[in-house]
């Protein structure tokens, strides 16, 4: 099959996917991935030679993460042509014990951040930092906090094919309430711009990032993902039990959870410090 052809099947595997309800993030990733193999291969042969050849080049330029999810791409849209037996294996990746100090935003730096946004009486800015973190929900989850949530104290959550119920703490219900006669919404999603659009992933990102330096909080750790990973620590750190939390996240798979909870490596090397086996 020519370069060509190949790329109008592109068109149709991503026709494909939308008809499966795969995200437009999802979707605008693995057109990425695949056309940058497309355009490797330019006028070579599809064979399992040229994927191999392919996975090598992506060893030496990408992190094994990244090297995996666009194999995983590639490996979808082969099982989409007919030719399983282009498929090649993800790299095996041994899970860390521990998460590095550099990238981990704690409570104490999330906190100072919230009070950074309060003190610019950015009430919304503050809220929304508080509703991420409080209930551990995705960025592209905030839309389903509207006024009629709150009212309820809970969010119904549809995404990814899957339907779950965030319930809302009842101090941030109450500030949301308040939050919400203030602004005079009466329905529809609480956090929304100037033009009353839902506020997107890159709104979000951008207000955050804007608080860094005043908070005095490293820049590459604020994140909306960041927030959510520290909500997982707090509540797991409370009873342990990783398959409630595992519900509450909206995991299918607990290992994914797992990565979630990795403490640091600060604190991992203390708790190797408390075994005493060292003298």
């Amino acid at each position: 099959m020519e370069t060509d052809q190949l790329k109008n099947k592109v068109t149709e595997y991503l026709s494909g996917l939308e008809r499966e309800e795969r995200s437009a993030a999802t979707r605008k990733q693995y057109r990425r991935d695949i056309l940058c193999f497309l355009s490797w291969l330019d006028s070579g042969a599809l064979t399992k030679e040229a994927a191999v050849a392919y996975k090598r080049e992506l060893e030496q330029a990408c992190q094994p993460v990244s090297v995996n999810t666009k194999l995983s791409a590639l490996n979808s849209f082969f099982t989409f042509l007919g030719r399983a037996d282009l498929h090649v294996k993800l790299l095996k990746i041994q899970r860390k014990a521990y998460c590095p100090a550099e990238k981990e935003l704690s409570k104490a730096e999330y906190l100072r951040l919230v009070k950074t946004a309060e003190s610019r009486k950015d009430e919304k800015l503050s809220l929304l930092l508080q509703t991420i973190c409080g209930t551990g929900i995705r960025v592209s989850e905030v839309r389903y906090i509207t006024a009629e949530a709150v009212q309820r104290g809970e969010a119904s959550i549809r995404l990814k094919g899957k339907n779950r119920t965030v319930l809302l703490p009842k101090q941030l219900q109450q500030r949301l309430r308040a939050y919400l006669r203030r602004e005079k919404i009466t329905a529809g999603p609480v956090f929304v711009t100037k033009t009353g659009r839902p506020l997107d992933r890159s709104n979000i990102w951008k207000l955050m990032k804007g608080l860094c330096k005043a908070a005095g909080v490293e820049e590459k750790k604020v994140f909306p993902h960041n927030l959510r990973h520290l909500f997982a620590r707090c509540f797991y750190s409370l009873d342990k039990d990783i398959a409630k939390l595992a519900d509450i996240l909206g995991h299918s798979n607990i290992n994914t959870t797992r990565i979630y909870i990795i403490t640091s490596g600060r604190e991992h090397r203390r708790r190797l410090d408390a075994l005493g086996l060292v003298v």
